[in-house]
């Protein structure tokens, strides 16, 4: 079989499940397992590069609001993979290809391959699109085992924090403007032993105002700007410090664990985990830091 991967949250799945040789073509995000890289680019980026955050979603919103896409699929690279199987999305048309997108291109050019649509809400559809996609790739046994040892691991977490009080924390998907989270984010609160206070699970994450965080009276907030690492959502937010006085700012890697629907989803509840309960779960310093003035 030969895979196309248009998210950067399958195209680790299929990695994790032993369908990476079988992965052909991936978009410019595709960076783990660092094998991925090696695989032919098929879907860049529209966004001019070297944008702050608040030029970014100033960017995207007049997109948006035009209709234009964010993405460009090449699709002369498409065409030259001969892929048995493209997997996409219809959840966000910020995150990545839209499967529109996709299947108007195949049928432009002729192609026969199956489309497959991955599009999680919640923790378990996160964890169900494992099962999916091993059974689409022969692998269905390799992606059981995978899904079972992720929940061994929410167990461990959710046996570490039982009975402990919970924290009121403010996730932030974006800071400048501030986002309040949506879709799987308020779920890993949960499981790490927190309550949520921005928010709702399984729904689209949504622009709020810094007086709406506030109103949140959260005990902590976590700034977690989709698509980026832990350097740079540590930079942006120390302006979140200044925003939030009196209150712990931590900063996470919401590109590899929190922002993508994948397998290190559960890496974000053990870093959520250890900075909620420090007394009782280990700190993560590779997913979660501390950010002071």
């Amino acid at each position: 079989m030969r895979i196309v991967s248009l998210l950067p949250s399958t195209t680790e799945i299929l990695f994790d499940i032993g369908a990476g040789p079988d992965v052909v073509g991936v978009t410019f995000e595709c960076d783990h397992p660092a094998e991925a890289r090696t695989r032919r680019v098929v879907s860049t980026s529209a966004m001019p590069e070297g944008l702050s955050p608040r030029q970014i979603d100033d960017f995207v919103v007049a997109a948006m609001r035009r209709g234009d896409d964010l993405y460009h699929l090449q699709a002369d690279a498409l065409a030259d993979l001969d892929a048995d199987l493209v997997v996409t999305q219809d959840l966000c048309a910020v995150c990545a290809v839209d499967v529109g997108v996709v299947t108007d291109a195949l049928s432009y050019l002729g192609c026969r391959a199956d489309v497959l649509t991955i599009d999680p809400h919640t923790l378990d559809e996160v964890l169900e699109s494992v099962l999916v996609l091993g059974r689409r790739t022969g692998r269905p046994d390799a992606a059981t085992t995978a899904v079972a040892a992720l929940r061994d691991r929410l167990h461990v977490v959710a046996d570490t924090v039982a009975g402990r009080p919970r924290p009121r924390v403010a996730v932030l998907e974006w800071a400048d403007p501030p986002y309040a989270p949506g879709h799987w984010v308020p779920e890993l609160v949960h499981a790490a032993g927190g309550t949520s206070v921005l928010g709702r699970t399984g729904q689209k994450s949504v622009r709020c105002t810094w007086d709406d965080v506030l109103a949140a009276r959260p005990d902590v907030v976590v700034c977690a700007p989709c698509g980026f690492g832990l350097d740079a959502a540590a930079e942006q937010a120390v302006d979140v410090v200044s925003r939030m006085p009196g209150v712990p700012v931590w900063a996470v890697d919401a590109n590899a664990s929190f922002a993508r629907p994948g397998p290190r989803l559960v890496d974000g509840v053990e870093a959520l985990a250890g900075l909620l309960h420090p007394e009782v779960a280990p700190a993560h310093p590779d997913r979660a830091r501390r950010v002071d003035r």
